[in-house]
């Protein structure tokens, strides 16, 4: 009952597992898996959201005003070592989270900041650092991007730096995370 038409079927079949071997190769090769290699990518644009809030609130409102509304809340009202950590929180937030019909509400979106300033001191000159406002507190288990601006301000701080009533370079940082 061997003849050659069961060698042909034979060929066949091997013909077909090697096309199914090819296919399956080729879908599994054109599949992207996330890997943790691929955090960077979130942390860019979350680094990039993070410097155009900073930029924004940096940057006079409508050329109505010579300070920006970053100057003013670092200024607020030249008290020594205070700054409007209030008024911070509240236009960090709605930056960072501006999107169409989104609701301002304390990190809807996850986000969370820890800012400070870093000023240098005259008097002893040496660089001091003070907190401006924060959303909630680093535990060591997040993974914070850093983002930095610096800001001109006529402020008098701590220790003697600014009491001379010329405009000085500050530093604003923020770290932010999501949860």
């Amino acid at each position: 009952m061997v003849n050659e038409h069961g060698q042909l079927y034979t060929i066949e079949g091997v013909a077909a597992a090697l096309i199914m071997l090819f296919s399956a190769y080729l879908v599994l090769g054109a599949t992207s898996v996330y890997t943790p290699g691929d955090t960077h990518i979130s942390d860019m644009q979350l680094e990039q959201l993070g410097t155009d809030a900073l930029r924004m609130m940096n940057t006079p409102v409508n050329g109505s005003s010579s300070t920006s509304p970053l100057q003013d809340i670092l200024y607020y009202n030249g008290v020594q070592g205070q700054f409007d950590g209030t008024g911070f929180n509240t236009l960090f937030l709605n930056y960072v989270n501006n999107q169409t019909g989104s609701k301002i509400d304390n990190a809807p979106n996850g986000l969370h900041y820890n800012a400070t300033v870093s000023y240098y001191n005259i008097a002893n000159k040496t660089t001091g650092t003070l907190p401006l406002s924060t959303n909630r507190n680093l535990t060591g288990g997040e993974h914070p991007v850093r983002v930095t601006e610096w800001v001109i301000v006529n402020k008098t701080f701590p220790g003697g730096g600014g009491t001379d009533f010329k405009p000085r370079a500050v530093l604003v940082e923020v770290l932010l995370w999501r949860d």
